[in-house]
């Protein structure tokens, strides 16, 4: 009997739930736990007012977490009540969770540790298969995400992501403000956007509230914004800007290395930025950019280190004045590449200073990227946009799980 009640007390089952009995099975490493609950009980139902009396039982086993290295099994007679119409309804234990057969404090348990492995990595360290881990993680993010109020929602920042090898993208849309995502849609067209006002709305949210939204300067995006969110700013952060650039630095390098063999192997010293680089790197890149009369790749690297100076700049006038020179000057140069960054930056103009007032960043979304692409490679790729959106909401959601689970805060 004392054992019983320091289960009880260990395990939070409490009146009119006792625990019956214990039978731990040493070859099989399992313990099973004979839960109970008191004669004459009467139980509530949801949605039922008052409390009702039990009509008959059925046998039911949960998983629990383990005990010690052992697996953990709760075995419950479970009541039926009869209800005033005369139906019979099965009562929920105070334990159960929202799959069949799992405890909530185990479903936590498995749900936290999601956050931080793989689904096949759960699945191994629990014995779940691994559609019951990913079933789980995906009703507990659609609870909870189905709860988020949007209603204070004002800048909101967008950027893909592939899910295959290909031309296979997700749009996520994040709180720039509260660097968590939003949504996740599936593609990067202008309905994307769309698609988010119309979850904004169920939220709790309006097109109208969002005041700022930062992309890249995709056409389809900007489309997109200027259709469904007709009232916000478009901006283009200096982060997208500046890798335009470095694009244009290294399809510079490719188009002038059939001729000039020392280029071969450059790439990542004129990509990286220079506090990065090894000594050895540094002087090989010092020795490039020297030649600036003979090397258009040394032209196409310091034209992105002026631009990535006249962004560090904080006042909006100079900022302008600047850039203006800047697109005159690299217009004026035979470096193709470069130039069609120029012509992108005119074409963008009021995008682009309206980032150099606000200051609003996609940068959190390209780390959102690269965590969502070590989490796909680890697991070596994802089947549906189901899984993508919930992997995604994972990792950045900063959902608060024990709204739909209190047993969460056990482990936070």
């Amino acid at each position: 009997m004392i054992t019983e009640k320091i289960f009880e007390s260990a395990l939070g089952i409490a009146s009119p739930w006792y625990i019956a009995g214990l039978q731990f099975d040493e070859a099989r490493k399992k313990l099973h736990v004979r839960i109970d609950f008191e004669v004459g009980s009467r139980f509530a139902v949801p949605g039922v007012a008052g409390q009702h009396p039990v009509h008959d039982t059925v046998s039911k086993t949960y998983r629990h977490l383990n005990f010690f290295q052992h697996q953990c099994f709760f075995d419950v007679r479970v009541p039926r009540v009869k209800l005033p119409d005369g139906s019979v309804r099965q009562v929920e234990p105070p334990f159960e969770g929202k799959l069949s057969g799992l405890t909530m404090l185990f479903e936590a348990f498995v749900l936290l540790m999601c956050r931080e492995t793989t689904f096949s990595g759960a699945s191994r360290l629990t014995g779940l298969s691994y559609d019951r881990v990913k079933a789980l993680c995906d009703k507990y993010v659609d609870e909870a995400v189905s709860l988020q109020d949007y209603s204070k929602v004002r800048d909101v920042a967008i950027d893909d992501t592939s899910r295959a090898r290909g031309q296979n993208y997700v749009t996520i849309f994040a709180d720039a403000a509260m660097r968590k995502v939003l949504f996740v849609a599936d593609g990067r067209e202008a309905q994307t956007v769309d698609a988010f006002v119309k979850n904004l709305c169920a939220h709790h949210g309006k097109p109208s509230q969002i005041e700022n939204v930062s992309i890249d300067m995709s056409g389809a995006y900007i489309s997109g914004v200027e259709e469904y969110l007709p009232e916000a700013k478009i901006s283009f952060d200096k982060f997208h800007v500046i890798a335009h650039a470095s694009e244009a630095v290294d399809e510079t390098r490719r188009q002038e290395q059939k001729v000039d063999p020392d280029l071969k192997g450059m790439r990542w010293v004129l990509l990286k930025d220079r506090t990065d680089l090894t000594p050895q790197e540094r002087t090989e890149l010092d020795k490039l950019t020297r030649q600036m009369t003979s090397s258009r790749t040394a032209r196409a690297w310091h034209y992105r280190e002026q631009l990535r100076e006249i962004l560090t700049r904080l006042q909006p006038n100079v900022v302008r004045g600047l850039l203006h020179r800047w697109c005159r000057n690299v217009l004026s140069s035979k470096v193709e590449p470069m130039r069609t960054v120029a012509r992108m930056i005119r074409e963008h103009f009021d995008g682009v200073m309206a980032w150099v007032y606000s200051r609003q960043t996609n940068g959190f979304l390209e780390a959102v990227n690269g965590l969502f692409q070590a989490a796909k490679r680890k697991a070596r790729g994802f089947r549906s946009f189901r899984t993508i959106r919930t992997v995604i909401f994972l990792i950045a959601g900063k959902l608060d799980f024990s709204t739909v689970n209190p047993c969460v805060r056990a482990f936070v």
